[in-house]
């Protein structure tokens, strides 16, 4: 069922409440991908449990499967049955046709990335889309997030290593985060500081003092893409030093596969697959509530 356009604006207000707390407060916001109802569960179940607020976020493979429409109302089912401080947001969209969707089904977060469909898009081309969404975002109050370039790896899990001497080269610098959001005005930078989508055999490193360099000449939030596989004091440092939103997903895919993979193998002759899923999201669960706890987010919520 839609949204009219006075929720859409209380709800983008209170997302945006909840930003100015984080910075105030210094705590992250967990943003947590779905591809499935199991998941969602999983989320609800972590922050109704630690009192934490959370963002949804769907990635265009997911959206284009369940509907922009259809995750915004289950969403929203889900975050009054639980009782939760839940908001949605649109993960690396590649389109502005599809940020513009977004914004008026009612999502509050919106991820413009032209280069995640065209690597090779070049600065002024980044810029102009994501000053169009920004733009039009205002009229509901959406708070819109972007970066200057194609942001490394893919949400999965890795079996190479990571090489971080070409990682360093995709580098956020100060100087470029101020010129980029003084171009196109958005709410939210993508920081590229060591973080990289998806789960590899060794741990990220996160290089903390180039991220308070950063903080330092921004006004606007802060995130950080590609959290799994992170250690979790990272989390920790960059919640004090002022990022306001941390996206996971592969981690808890990694929790969702396997332990469905176990579930079935010690029943297979189960084929209610739905009565095995309650072990599975129980151990997304699990995931979500370290990474929850890490960011600082316990008890920060509103309702």
């Amino acid at each position: 069922m839609g949204l009219t356009i006075s929720e859409i604006r209380d709800r983008t207000t209170k997302a945006r409440q909840l930003m100015h707390r984080s910075r105030t407060q210094h705590f992250a916001v967990g943003a947590f991908n779905i591809d499935n109802q199991e998941t969602l569960i999983a989320i609800c179940r972590a922050a109704q449990k630690l009192n934490a607020p959370v963002m949804v976020e769907v990635g265009e493979t997911e959206y284009r499967a369940l509907g922009l429409e259809n995750v915004r109302d289950l969403v929203d089912n889900y975050r009054d049955e639980y009782g939760v401080e839940m908001f949605m947001n649109l993960d690396h969209a590649p389109t502005i046709d599809d940020c513009k969707r977004a914004i008026d089904i009612g999502y509050e977060f919106i991820h413009i990335d032209i280069s995640m469909e065209n690597h090779e898009a070049s600065l002024r081309e980044i810029i102009d889309a994501t000053k169009e969404v920004v733009a039009y975002a205002r009229f509901t109050g959406a708070l819109v997030e972007s970066e200057p370039h194609y942001f490394g790896g893919s949400s999965n899990v890795h079996e190479e290593k990571i090489d971080y001497e070409e990682i360093k080269k995709t580098f956020s610098t100060p100087e470029s985060a101020e010129f980029f959001v003084h171009e196109t005005g958005i709410d939210t930078f993508a920081a590229a500081i060591g973080n990289l989508h998806g789960k590899y055999p060794v741990p990220k490193k996160l290089d903390l003092e180039l991220l308070q360099e950063i903080r330092n000449r921004l006004s606007c939030q802060i995130s950080l893409h590609g959290g799994s596989g992170t250690p979790l004091h990272y989390f920790e440092d960059a919640a004090r030093i002022g990022v306001s939103k941390i996206n996971i997903n592969s981690d808890m895919r990694y929790a969702f596969r396997t332990t469905l993979e176990k579930a079935l193998a010690e029943h297979p002759n189960e084929y209610a697959v739905i009565k095995l899923m309650p072990e599975v999201y129980g151990a997304v669960q699990v995931v979500i509530e370290e990474k929850i706890k890490a960011f600082g987010s316990i008890d920060r919520a509103v309702r």
